[in-house]
């Protein structure tokens, strides 16, 4: 099907999804970074209409971005399929080893979410998800031969891996605030990062219709404008009937295989039973509980250095080819070797090397974002090609 209309949703994007989506129930983040980075700003190369495609009303974009921003959907259930591929380097699973290390290393629980929840940056993923308000959520990532719970019940934040048979417990009245109460589940929360995205650098569309997990949506499209982004274009898959993002597929502007693909497979909005929530720690389990409010947590004195480093950050440039940028505080750049092994040779063997009117450097890059580390410990990172990074660095020296 052709677009039912063209760029007219701009100002509609700006002004209303960012603030409706702070309403929602089951808003969730994820914790991983580069993830963060891609969500708000990567997209989907437009899949051609079946012939099965459902006949619905014309809608023009304007007017489904509104829709989305009205949808307040309180309950549902239901099994969302993520696919991520940013062309990570393979490290053998390595990268699962050197998590789960730094998580016995720091004594947090293999139930933490923080520990359990950085798998979702690559790989093929199954998750089952349920909401009931802003005080009932729960998400269980299926993996073969285990499964992570994660339950928000009220004051109640509980993890549970039957892996290990571990469990993280955490209370708190503001337990639904906490960003480990917070995976991804939805396409809804890819969704509201990217419609934040949407200015005049944007171009917005209604691109036809398709079904999604056996449901009627409309698919809504946008693409940026400028020239320098690796980013293509964002489809998101909108429930017809309740306005809410079903599915959300991106790909670089280089085009191959999805970066992000994140879909209902199944679904219903009708109230999850109310044991949905209900958790008890299995027999034998090693429980850890969170003994500070996560309201209150602070970071380890390493983590505040990088924090602060962090504070002075600002982002270069303008819509899709913007630049963020912020000091670690670290001079040096990639660390060097040490008895234990030159782990910055490894690190930046990963990387190429550039220079510029900003110093030195190494860039590392994925299908979709690319970050420079220089050498006196600056960082710049942005959904840009290469050349458009150094060009910002040098533009923010």
């Amino acid at each position: 099907m052709a677009p039912y209309e063209s760029d007219d949703a701009v100002d509609a994007a700006r002004d209303e999804a960012p603030h409706a989506g702070r309403r929602k129930a089951a808003r969730y983040a994820v914790p991983v970074a580069v993830v963060g980075v891609a969500a708000a700003t990567i997209g989907l190369v437009p899949a051609l209409a079946a012939s099965g495609d459902p006949d619905l009303p014309k809608i023009t974009a304007q007017h489904l971005i509104e829709k989305i921003a009205k949808s307040d959907v309180q309950q549902l259930s239901g099994t969302v399929k993520i696919n991520t591929d940013l062309g990570l380097p393979n490290l053998g699973g390595m990268e699962n080893s050197l998590a789960s290390g730094a998580a016995k290393g720091s004594g947090a629980s293999s139930a933490d979410p923080q520990s359990q929840l950085t798998s979702l940056v690559s790989g093929a993923h199954t998750l089952r998800v349920a909401a009931d308000g802003p005080q009932r959520q729960k998400l269980s990532l299926l993996e073969s031969g285990s499964e992570y719970s994660l339950i928000h019940n009220g004051k109640d934040v509980w993890g549970y891996d039957s892996k290990s048979n571990e469990v993280y417990h955490s209370a708190s009245a503001d337990a639904g605030k906490d960003h480990r109460a917070e995976p991804p589940a939805t396409p809804k929360d890819f969704a509201d990062q990217a419609l934040k995205s949407v200015d005049d650098t944007t171009s917005v569309t209604v691109d036809g219709t398709e079904q999604v997990a056996g449901r009627d949506a409309y698919k809504l499209l946008i693409k940026p404008r400028q020239s320098g982004t690796t980013v293509g274009a964002i489809s998101v898959a909108v429930d017809a009937k309740t306005g809410m993002p079903l599915k959300f597929t991106l790909t670089p502007k280089s085009g191959g295989a999805a970066v992000l693909d994140v879909g209902f497979t199944q679904v219903s909005f009708a109230r999850p039973t109310a044991s949905t929530f209900d958790f008890t720690p299995p027999k034998g389990a090693k429980v850890t509980q969170e003994k500070q409010d996560p309201a209150a947590r602070k970071h380890s004195e390493s983590g505040k250095g990088f924090a602060k480093g962090m504070e002075g950050g600002g982002v270069l440039g303008k819509g899709w080819t913007s630049v963020a940028t912020f000091d670690t505080g670290s001079k040096g750049g990639l660390p060097t070797g040490s008895k234990g092994g030159d782990l910055g040779g490894f690190v930046g063997s990963l990387g190429e090397k550039v220079s510029g009117k900003f110093g030195k450097g190494t860039v590392f890059s994925t299908r979709l974002v690319n970050a420079l580390i220089t050498d006196d410990g600056k960082v710049y990172a942005g959904a840009v090609t290469k050349d458009a990074l150094v060009k910002a660095a040098d533009a923010g020296k």
